[in-house]
């Protein structure tokens, strides 16, 4: 019996771990602009970030993808925001959690509205993607 408890007792706290976690980096501002080295985000895959803006948590992602852009997008669109589901990854795609449209990586800050990804202003170099914080605040409603 004791062994049973033991055992719920090490999933239970595994568990409350694992809901602790969170895919989102916080991130800080250096004056009015965020600064993110490409070489901790070319790896193909999104970086998820979150920044505290106007009394909100603004939620985006860095993607670099596979024709060397640095993407960023808000983890939200104009359509789906509401249910704060935000995006995920299949192979060259991005999905949304809420509605499953997928998105090619390649079309993140070009095509805007509807569900695809809110796009976040950005420039980049051959070492770092820069947002700047009216950026980032421009899209505190979808949060």
């Amino acid at each position: 019996m004791k062994k049973y408890l033991l055992i719920s007792c090490v999933v239970l706290s595994t568990l409350m771990f694992l809901s602790l976690k969170t895919k989102y980096t916080k991130i800080k501002p250096e004056s009015d602009e965020i600064k993110i080295a490409l070489k901790k985000v070319n790896d193909g895959r999104p970086h998820y970030y979150r920044i505290a803006l106007s009394e909100k948590e603004i939620k985006f992602f860095v993607l670099m993808s596979d024709d060397g852009v640095a993407r960023v997008a808000f983890d939200a669109c104009d359509v789906c925001y509401p249910e704060k589901r935000g995006y995920r990854q299949d192979g060259d795609f991005m999905i949304c959690n809420n509605c499953g449209q997928s998105f090619h990586e390649t079309k993140i800050n070009i095509i805007r509205g509807g569900c695809n990804p809110a796009p976040v202003d950005r420039i980049f170099d051959n070492q770092f993607v820069y947002v700047s914080i009216d950026s980032l605040q421009q899209g505190a409603a979808y949060f």
